[in-house]
């Protein structure tokens, strides 16, 4: 099984980006898939998660302006970034809890995203 993240840029703040991240491989099913961010110097932490039933969560910092949505049939997961601020600059991981063999977790290598001011 493979993750592959696209979308990530360099985008004034105000601006906004859409990141995909497209499973491969034998999977028969998809449960949550999300969005987890890294900034330099900062710990790791989840952005955005949607759940096979469309339900979602989102960290605090990102309501009302992120949103998360998946296709099932194309087993991808995107993120809509809209009102795009310099704090929200790192690199986005996405992932995907998936029944291959067995269940397991998935990540994307990852995708820079840069917020100028």
């Amino acid at each position: 099984v493979q993750l592959q993240a696209s979308g990530g840029g360099l985008v004034q703040a105000g601006g906004s980006l859409r990141l995909s991240c497209q499973a491969s491989g034998t999977i028969f099913s998809i449960n949550d898939m999300g969005w987890y961010r890294q900034a330099p110097g900062k710990e790791r932490e989840l952005v955005a998660r949607i759940t096979h039933s469309d339900s979602t969560i989102y960290t605090a910092s990102v309501e009302g302006r992120f949103t998360i949505s998946r296709d099932n049939a194309k087993k991808m997961v995107l993120l809509q970034m809209n009102s795009l601020k310099p704090d929200d600059t790192a690199v986005y991981y996405c992932y995907a809890d998936v029944l291959s063999a067995i269940w397991g977790e998935y990540w994307g290598k990852g995708t820079q995203v840069t917020v100028s001011s």
